[in-house]
């Protein structure tokens, strides 16, 4: 199950997207109840900005069916990486577009950025499957992943909880990315590794 990490390339100069699993516990007043799944995210999130990457997070929240959804912003989640990270996290108010993109562009080395939530636009959900057997979808779902692409030069992806779907962002932005530096995260790494002697050591 050996597969290229992010502690096998270099990030110093360039600009990195990460896909992490954000899914958290919210309450009534959109208040983090637990910030575990950000917590595992730390160690890749500060290999990457320790070597001079300019990172992009990106992640979903919840089910917000294909549009914007206040209760469902990541604006807590950017605030509480801030607090964990003791430094600025630049928050993104959408996932893509020019205003997005420029956000990115102006990203220096160290910094950090963590876009709105994937799933306000419903090509981030669009099944594969179906996007074979319709060419609209196939056209939505591949221009969504473009656009996100297109704002970085290194895919990284550290979302294990999400791994078994087919969204844009886990499945079609590496395709698009082909020929620059796709690689997992540590939180990965080490469910890979779990599983792996799991498979091989079962009760």
């Amino acid at each position: 199950m050996a597969k290229k990490t992010v502690a096998d390339i270099d990030v110093r100069g360039k600009r990195v997207l990460m896909r992490c699993d954000f899914n958290v516990p919210l309450d009534d007043e959109c208040n983090i109840t637990s910030d575990d799944r950000i917590v595992k995210a730390l160690p890749t999130i500060k290999h990457i900005l320790d070597g001079g990457g300019a990172l992009i997070l990106m992640s979903h929240l919840g089910r917000p069916k294909g549009r914007p959804d206040p209760k469902l912003s990541l604006a807590p989640v950017a605030a509480r990486l801030s607090e964990l990270l003791g430094q600025d996290v630049v928050f993104a108010q959408d996932c893509i577009g020019e205003e997005t993109k420029a956000k990115a562009e102006a990203l220096k080395g160290g910094e950090c950025m963590l876009l709105e939530n994937l799933r306000f636009h419903k090509e981030e959900t669009i099944k594969d499957k179906a996007a074979k057997e319709d060419t609209q979808l196939r056209q939505a779902k591949d221009g969504f992943a473009k656009a996100l692409s297109d704002m970085a030069d290194v895919y990284v992806d550290d979302a294990f909880g999400t791994a078994h779907r087919d969204n844009a962002s886990m499945y079609t932005v590496p395709v698009v990315m082909e020929g620059k530096p796709r690689v997992i995260g540590f939180l990965i790494k080490k469910e890979l590794k779990y599983l792996g002697e799991t498979l091989s050591n079962p009760a």
